[in-house]
Protein backbone atom coordinates (compact mmCIF):
# COMPACT_ATOMS: atom_id res chain seq x y z
CA UNK A 1 0.00 0.00 0.00
CA UNK A 2 1.24 3.74 -0.69
CA UNK A 3 1.92 6.49 1.48
CA UNK A 4 -0.61 8.91 1.28
CA UNK A 5 0.07 12.52 1.46
CA UNK A 6 -2.38 15.22 1.90
CA UNK A 7 -2.19 18.85 0.70
CA UNK A 8 -4.14 22.03 1.54
CA UNK A 9 -4.60 25.62 0.33
CA UNK A 10 -5.86 27.72 2.90
CA UNK A 11 -6.47 31.43 3.50
CA UNK A 12 -6.93 34.12 0.71
CA UNK A 13 -6.31 32.84 -2.50
CA UNK A 14 -2.62 34.06 -4.03
CA UNK A 15 -0.28 33.67 -7.30
CA UNK A 16 1.62 30.81 -7.28
CA UNK A 17 -0.69 28.36 -5.20
CA UNK A 18 -1.27 25.31 -8.33
CA UNK A 19 3.18 25.92 -9.00
CA UNK A 20 3.70 24.53 -5.49
CA UNK A 21 1.18 21.58 -5.69
CA UNK A 22 2.21 21.10 -8.80
CA UNK A 23 5.86 20.64 -8.00
CA UNK A 24 4.97 18.23 -4.42
CA UNK A 25 3.16 16.07 -7.03
CA UNK A 26 6.14 16.20 -9.35
CA UNK A 27 8.42 15.62 -6.99
CA UNK A 28 6.52 12.89 -5.23
CA UNK A 29 6.13 11.08 -8.32
CA UNK A 30 10.28 10.51 -8.62
CA UNK A 31 8.92 8.35 -5.41
CA UNK A 32 7.12 4.82 -6.04
CA UNK A 33 5.40 4.61 -2.51
CA UNK A 34 3.63 8.17 -2.57
CA UNK A 35 0.69 9.27 -3.58
CA UNK A 36 -1.30 12.82 -2.86
CA UNK A 37 -4.38 13.97 -2.07
CA UNK A 38 -5.91 17.27 -2.14
CA UNK A 39 -8.20 18.41 0.53
CA UNK A 40 -11.04 20.83 -1.39
CA UNK A 41 -11.11 24.34 0.22
CA UNK A 42 -8.49 24.08 2.80
CA UNK A 43 -9.67 21.66 5.51
CA UNK A 44 -12.77 21.79 4.95
CA UNK A 45 -12.47 18.99 2.48
CA UNK A 46 -11.62 16.43 4.99
CA UNK A 47 -13.73 17.78 7.67
CA UNK A 48 -17.48 17.71 5.19
CA UNK A 49 -19.79 14.45 4.96
CA UNK A 50 -19.19 12.97 2.33
CA UNK A 51 -15.60 14.05 2.64
CA UNK A 52 -13.90 16.18 -0.53
CA UNK A 53 -10.86 14.11 -1.58
CA UNK A 54 -9.31 14.31 -5.04
CA UNK A 55 -6.03 12.41 -6.17
CA UNK A 56 -3.95 14.64 -8.02
CA UNK A 57 -1.48 12.84 -10.01
CA UNK A 58 0.72 14.42 -12.77
CA UNK A 59 -1.78 14.08 -15.76
CA UNK A 60 -3.91 16.19 -13.41
CA UNK A 61 -1.23 19.03 -12.37
CA UNK A 62 0.43 19.29 -15.86
CA UNK A 63 0.54 23.10 -16.48
CA UNK A 64 -0.99 24.38 -13.81
CA UNK A 65 2.08 26.32 -13.19
CA UNK A 66 0.88 29.38 -15.57
CA UNK A 67 -2.82 29.65 -13.12
CA UNK A 68 -3.67 31.99 -10.62
CA UNK A 69 -5.83 30.68 -7.69
CA UNK A 70 -6.02 27.14 -6.71
CA UNK A 71 -7.41 23.38 -8.20
CA UNK A 72 -7.83 22.34 -4.75
CA UNK A 73 -10.47 25.76 -3.56
CA UNK A 74 -9.47 27.60 -0.72
CA UNK A 75 -11.24 29.39 2.44
CA UNK A 76 -10.82 31.77 4.95
CA UNK A 77 -13.79 31.02 7.31
CA UNK A 78 -14.08 27.80 9.52
CA UNK A 79 -11.39 25.28 10.40
CA UNK A 80 -10.46 22.90 12.58
CA UNK A 81 -10.52 24.66 15.85
CA UNK A 82 -12.72 26.61 15.23
CA UNK A 83 -15.90 25.29 12.99
CA UNK A 84 -18.81 27.08 12.14
CA UNK A 85 -21.85 25.03 13.33
CA UNK A 86 -25.76 26.68 13.40
CA UNK A 87 -27.69 26.42 16.37
CA UNK A 88 -31.35 25.09 16.90
CA UNK A 89 -32.39 29.22 17.66
CA UNK A 90 -30.46 30.16 14.15
CA UNK A 91 -27.51 31.81 15.85
CA UNK A 92 -24.14 30.65 15.26
CA UNK A 93 -21.05 29.45 17.40
CA UNK A 94 -17.64 27.68 16.60
CA UNK A 95 -16.67 24.40 18.01
CA UNK A 96 -12.92 22.84 17.99
CA UNK A 97 -12.97 19.57 15.59
CA UNK A 98 -9.11 18.80 15.64
CA UNK A 99 -9.85 15.80 17.04
CA UNK A 100 -12.21 14.76 14.69
CA UNK A 101 -9.51 15.73 12.09
CA UNK A 102 -6.52 14.02 13.04
CA UNK A 103 -9.23 10.53 13.26
CA UNK A 104 -10.17 11.58 9.89
CA UNK A 105 -6.65 11.61 8.74
CA UNK A 106 -6.01 8.25 10.37
CA UNK A 107 -9.14 6.61 8.83
CA UNK A 108 -7.84 7.68 5.61
CA UNK A 109 -4.41 6.32 6.10
CA UNK A 110 -3.24 9.83 5.62
CA UNK A 111 0.45 10.02 7.34
CA UNK A 112 1.36 13.49 6.18
CA UNK A 113 0.10 16.39 5.69
CA UNK A 114 1.15 20.16 3.67
CA UNK A 115 -0.70 23.34 4.82
CA UNK A 116 0.34 25.99 2.12
CA UNK A 117 -1.31 29.22 3.95
CA UNK A 118 -0.33 32.39 5.51
CA UNK A 119 -0.27 33.43 8.62
CA UNK A 120 -3.98 32.10 10.00
CA UNK A 121 -2.94 28.53 7.96
CA UNK A 122 -0.07 28.32 10.11
CA UNK A 123 -0.88 28.87 13.18
CA UNK A 124 -3.51 26.09 12.23
CA UNK A 125 -0.63 23.79 11.04
CA UNK A 126 1.24 24.68 14.54
CA UNK A 127 -1.64 23.69 16.50
CA UNK A 128 -2.09 20.52 14.76
CA UNK A 129 1.36 19.57 14.90
CA UNK A 130 1.19 20.33 18.80
CA UNK A 131 -1.80 17.27 18.75
CA UNK A 132 0.84 14.61 17.01
CA UNK A 133 -0.31 15.81 13.42
CA UNK A 134 2.36 15.07 11.02
CA UNK A 135 2.53 18.44 9.28
CA UNK A 136 4.61 20.76 7.18
CA UNK A 137 3.89 24.30 6.58
CA UNK A 138 3.98 26.25 3.14
CA UNK A 139 4.68 30.22 3.53
CA UNK A 140 1.59 32.25 1.06
CA UNK A 141 0.81 35.68 1.02
CA UNK A 142 0.51 38.38 -0.73
CA UNK A 143 1.15 40.36 2.12
CA UNK A 144 5.12 39.17 2.87
CA UNK A 145 3.89 39.33 6.35
CA UNK A 146 5.54 36.25 7.74
CA UNK A 147 8.67 35.86 9.78
CA UNK A 148 11.58 33.75 8.87
CA UNK A 149 10.89 34.11 4.96
CA UNK A 150 12.86 36.41 2.75
CA UNK A 151 9.48 36.44 0.79
CA UNK A 152 6.57 34.43 0.40
CA UNK A 153 5.00 33.82 -2.70
CA UNK A 154 2.14 35.48 -4.38
CA UNK A 155 4.32 38.88 -3.16
CA UNK A 156 6.14 39.89 -6.05
CA UNK A 157 2.91 39.22 -8.35
CA UNK A 158 0.81 41.60 -5.99
CA UNK A 159 3.57 44.35 -6.43
CA UNK A 160 3.78 43.59 -10.06
CA UNK A 161 0.01 44.78 -10.43
CA UNK A 162 0.26 47.77 -7.78
CA UNK A 163 3.37 48.68 -9.86
CA UNK A 164 1.38 49.13 -13.18
CA UNK A 165 -1.66 50.38 -11.22
CA UNK A 166 0.85 53.25 -10.30
CA UNK A 167 2.05 53.70 -13.61
CA UNK A 168 -1.84 53.79 -15.31
CA UNK A 169 -2.69 56.51 -12.67
CA UNK A 170 0.04 58.63 -13.58
CA UNK A 171 -1.38 59.37 -16.85
CA UNK A 172 -5.03 60.10 -15.86
CA UNK A 173 -3.64 62.09 -12.93
CA UNK A 174 -1.22 64.39 -15.22
CA UNK A 175 -3.69 64.90 -17.58
CA UNK A 176 -5.95 66.19 -15.02
CA UNK A 177 -3.86 68.01 -12.97
CA UNK A 178 -5.52 65.21 -10.06
CA UNK A 179 -4.07 63.63 -6.68
CA UNK A 180 -4.79 59.78 -7.34
CA UNK A 181 -4.86 58.07 -4.12
CA UNK A 182 -4.44 54.39 -4.66
CA UNK A 183 -5.15 51.42 -1.76
CA UNK A 184 -3.15 48.79 -1.71
CA UNK A 185 -3.61 45.11 0.57
CA UNK A 186 -1.14 44.38 3.08
CA UNK A 187 -3.13 44.18 6.33
CA UNK A 188 -0.74 45.25 9.09
CA UNK A 189 2.39 45.37 6.79
CA UNK A 190 3.45 47.81 4.31
CA UNK A 191 5.50 45.75 2.10
CA UNK A 192 3.04 46.20 -1.16
CA UNK A 193 2.83 49.56 -0.58
CA UNK A 194 6.00 50.69 -0.26
CA UNK A 195 7.57 48.59 -3.17
CA UNK A 196 5.03 49.44 -5.78
CA UNK A 197 5.26 53.32 -4.77
CA UNK A 198 9.49 53.03 -5.01
CA UNK A 199 8.69 51.32 -8.30
CA UNK A 200 6.49 53.34 -9.51
CA UNK A 201 7.95 56.73 -8.66
CA UNK A 202 4.88 57.98 -6.15
CA UNK A 203 5.11 61.36 -4.44
CA UNK A 204 3.74 59.65 -0.85
CA UNK A 205 3.62 56.30 0.27
CA UNK A 206 1.65 55.56 3.65
CA UNK A 207 1.92 52.54 5.01
CA UNK A 208 1.03 50.81 8.72
CA UNK A 209 4.65 50.53 10.55
CA UNK A 210 4.55 54.89 9.98
CA UNK A 211 1.41 56.41 11.39
CA UNK A 212 1.13 59.67 9.28
CA UNK A 213 0.56 63.25 10.09
CA UNK A 214 -2.06 64.60 7.56
CA UNK A 215 -0.67 67.82 7.53
CA UNK A 216 2.83 66.59 6.61
CA UNK A 217 0.72 64.89 3.77
CA UNK A 218 -0.81 68.06 2.56
CA UNK A 219 2.48 69.99 2.50
CA UNK A 220 4.12 67.20 0.25
CA UNK A 221 1.33 67.27 -2.10
CA UNK A 222 1.02 70.93 -2.09
CA UNK A 223 4.62 71.07 -2.64
CA UNK A 224 4.57 68.62 -5.25
CA UNK A 225 1.31 70.25 -7.41
CA UNK A 226 2.88 73.63 -6.84
CA UNK A 227 6.23 72.78 -8.39
CA UNK A 228 4.88 72.79 -11.62
CA UNK A 229 3.98 69.27 -11.97
CA UNK A 230 0.46 70.13 -11.33
CA UNK A 231 -0.30 66.12 -9.65
CA UNK A 232 0.29 63.63 -7.31
CA UNK A 233 0.35 59.70 -6.57
CA UNK A 234 -0.20 58.58 -2.91
CA UNK A 235 -0.45 55.18 -2.48
CA UNK A 236 -1.64 54.30 0.96
CA UNK A 237 -1.56 50.26 2.33
CA UNK A 238 -5.37 49.03 4.07
CA UNK A 239 -3.70 49.14 7.90
CA UNK A 240 -1.99 52.93 7.69
CA UNK A 241 -3.42 55.45 9.97
CA UNK A 242 -2.56 58.88 11.06
CA UNK A 243 -0.82 59.36 14.33
CA UNK A 244 -3.34 58.40 17.47
CA UNK A 245 -5.64 57.42 14.89
CA UNK A 246 -6.78 53.97 13.84
CA UNK A 247 -7.22 51.21 11.16
CA UNK A 248 -10.05 51.05 8.86
CA UNK A 249 -11.71 48.25 8.99
CA UNK A 250 -15.51 46.45 9.57
CA UNK A 251 -16.16 43.34 11.69
CA UNK A 252 -16.90 40.36 10.41
CA UNK A 253 -20.48 38.50 11.40
CA UNK A 254 -19.67 35.82 9.05
CA UNK A 255 -19.06 32.28 11.71
CA UNK A 256 -15.71 30.94 11.51
CA UNK A 257 -14.12 34.18 9.41
CA UNK A 258 -11.46 37.02 10.59
CA UNK A 259 -13.22 39.28 12.82
CA UNK A 260 -11.79 42.58 11.36
CA UNK A 261 -11.54 43.18 7.36
CA UNK A 262 -9.67 46.02 6.68
CA UNK A 263 -10.25 48.20 4.16
CA UNK A 264 -11.36 52.10 3.48
CA UNK A 265 -8.14 53.96 4.24
CA UNK A 266 -7.86 55.55 1.08
CA UNK A 267 -11.33 57.02 0.87
CA UNK A 268 -10.50 57.89 4.98
CA UNK A 269 -7.45 59.99 3.58
CA UNK A 270 -9.29 61.44 0.85
CA UNK A 271 -11.35 62.80 3.05
CA UNK A 272 -9.00 63.74 5.67
CA UNK A 273 -6.83 65.74 3.37
CA UNK A 274 -9.90 68.10 2.19
CA UNK A 275 -10.21 68.13 5.76
CA UNK A 276 -6.84 69.42 6.27
CA UNK A 277 -7.21 71.76 3.63
CA UNK A 278 -6.01 70.14 0.27
CA UNK A 279 -7.11 72.40 -2.51
CA UNK A 280 -6.08 69.91 -5.20
CA UNK A 281 -9.03 67.33 -6.77
CA UNK A 282 -8.81 64.13 -5.19
CA UNK A 283 -9.46 60.82 -6.57
CA UNK A 284 -9.34 57.31 -5.28
CA UNK A 285 -8.66 53.99 -6.28
CA UNK A 286 -8.68 50.41 -4.26
CA UNK A 287 -7.60 48.01 -6.17
CA UNK A 288 -8.44 45.35 -4.17
CA UNK A 289 -8.55 41.91 -5.06
CA UNK A 290 -7.18 42.08 -8.24
CA UNK A 291 -3.74 41.71 -6.27
CA UNK A 292 -4.80 38.38 -6.09
CA UNK A 293 -5.47 36.93 -8.58
CA UNK A 294 -4.25 35.79 -12.02
CA UNK A 295 -1.21 34.08 -13.38
CA UNK A 296 2.10 34.66 -11.02
CA UNK A 297 5.02 35.86 -12.38
CA UNK A 298 8.06 34.01 -12.95
CA UNK A 299 9.65 34.69 -9.66
CA UNK A 300 6.80 33.58 -7.98
CA UNK A 301 6.38 30.46 -10.07
CA UNK A 302 9.95 29.56 -9.29
CA UNK A 303 9.98 30.14 -5.76
CA UNK A 304 7.00 28.41 -5.40
CA UNK A 305 8.13 25.58 -7.21
CA UNK A 306 11.00 25.54 -4.83
CA UNK A 307 8.95 25.80 -2.13
CA UNK A 308 7.02 22.64 -3.33
CA UNK A 309 10.21 20.48 -3.67
CA UNK A 310 11.62 21.55 -1.14
CA UNK A 311 8.00 20.53 1.38
CA UNK A 312 7.93 17.13 -0.01
CA UNK A 313 11.84 16.68 0.30
CA UNK A 314 10.99 18.06 4.52
CA UNK A 315 8.16 14.83 4.53
CA UNK A 316 10.76 12.24 3.80
CA UNK A 317 12.68 13.84 6.09
CA UNK A 318 10.22 13.69 8.96
CA UNK A 319 10.74 17.69 9.81
CA UNK A 320 7.09 17.82 11.36
CA UNK A 321 6.00 21.25 12.92
CA UNK A 322 8.59 22.95 10.05
CA UNK A 323 7.64 25.53 7.47
CA UNK A 324 9.54 25.64 4.22
CA UNK A 325 11.81 29.48 4.07
CA UNK A 326 13.58 31.51 1.59
CA UNK A 327 16.47 32.30 2.89
CA UNK A 328 18.36 34.27 -0.23
CA UNK A 329 19.92 32.20 -1.69
CA UNK A 330 18.66 29.02 0.33
CA UNK A 331 15.01 27.47 0.24
CA UNK A 332 15.43 26.18 3.90
CA UNK A 333 13.51 24.56 7.02
CA UNK A 334 11.98 26.75 9.93
CA UNK A 335 9.89 25.80 12.55
CA UNK A 336 6.36 26.86 12.61
CA UNK A 337 6.13 28.47 15.94
CA UNK A 338 8.95 30.90 14.64
CA UNK A 339 7.55 31.83 11.64
CA UNK A 340 3.83 33.38 13.51
CA UNK A 341 5.41 34.46 16.39
CA UNK A 342 5.89 38.03 15.28
CA UNK A 343 4.44 39.55 11.69
CA UNK A 344 7.33 40.70 9.65
CA UNK A 345 6.72 44.32 9.24
CA UNK A 346 8.94 46.67 7.50
CA UNK A 347 11.75 48.04 10.22
CA UNK A 348 11.82 52.11 9.91
CA UNK A 349 15.65 52.00 9.87
CA UNK A 350 15.80 49.46 6.93
CA UNK A 351 17.27 49.90 3.46
CA UNK A 352 13.88 50.45 1.61
CA UNK A 353 12.79 53.14 3.81
CA UNK A 354 15.89 54.87 3.21
CA UNK A 355 15.55 54.48 -0.52
CA UNK A 356 12.03 56.18 -0.45
CA UNK A 357 13.36 58.78 1.91
CA UNK A 358 16.68 59.28 -0.03
CA UNK A 359 14.34 59.78 -3.21
CA UNK A 360 11.91 62.45 -1.40
CA UNK A 361 9.10 60.64 -1.43
CA UNK A 362 6.66 61.18 2.01
CA UNK A 363 6.16 58.50 4.37
CA UNK A 364 3.69 60.81 6.22
CA UNK A 365 6.02 61.98 9.46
Amino acid sequence: MKKRLLIATGGGDCPGLNAVIRAIVKRAAREEDWEVLGSIDAFNGILLDPMHLVELTEERVAGIHVQGGTIIGTTNKGGPFEWPVKNQDGSWTTVDRSNDLLERLRYQNIEAVINIGGDGSQRISQGLFEKGCNIIGVPKTIDNDLSDTDFTFGFQTAVDVATDAVDKLVTTAASHHRVLILEVMGRYAGWIALHAAIAGGAEVCLIPEIPYNIHKVVEAINHRVKSGSGFAIVVIAEGARQVDGEMEFVESETPGAMKIKLGGAGLRLSHELKEAGCQAEIRETILGHLQRGGRPNAFDRLLASQFGVKAFEMVLEQKWGHMVAYRHPDIIAVPIKDAIRNYNLIELDSDLVKTARGMGMSLGD
